[in-house]
């Protein structure tokens, strides 16, 4: 069931109002892709907080496209392991620009060899 501002989870209900809309939208695209409601929201609410911590902080969240052993890969910078692989360099970069445009993230593009090629703004058209 899609959560809106109006219904969401009693978890949420004590959450500050920006908190629960991100965890709102997580949890949305977490169930379209599959996920059953009870790992949902958990994980949206957890993300949810990590959002807002880095925008109290005033840093914005980097998901980097890289070259991956199975190809390439998204993910969070910082973190350990991608978040999504692909075959293509160019299926990676558009997920990446979902996520990019679900979390107004900046993407950081690498070649092949490893090398840094660009930085995509969060809002950018590219």
């Amino acid at each position: 069931m899609p959560y809106s501002k109006d219904k969401y989870p009693d978890s949420w209900k004590n959450l500050d109002t920006k908190v629960r809309n991100k965890a709102i939208e997580i949890a949305n695209e977490m169930l379209k892709e599959g996920y059953d409601e009870g790992r949902a929201i958990p994980i949206a609410t957890k993300k949810a907080k990590e959002w807002a911590e880095q925008e109290e902080a005033g840093g914005k969240t980097k998901h980097l496209v890289e070259p991956h052993e199975n190809g390439w890969a998204v993910r969070k910078e910082g973190g350990d392991k991608p978040s999504h692989t692909f075959d293509t360099k160019d299926e990676a970069l558009d997920k990446a620009r979902e996520i990019s445009r679900n979390q107004e993230s900046e993407i950081i593009v690498y070649k092949k060899d490893g090398s840094k090629e660009r930085t995509i703004g969060p809002l950018s058209k590219e």
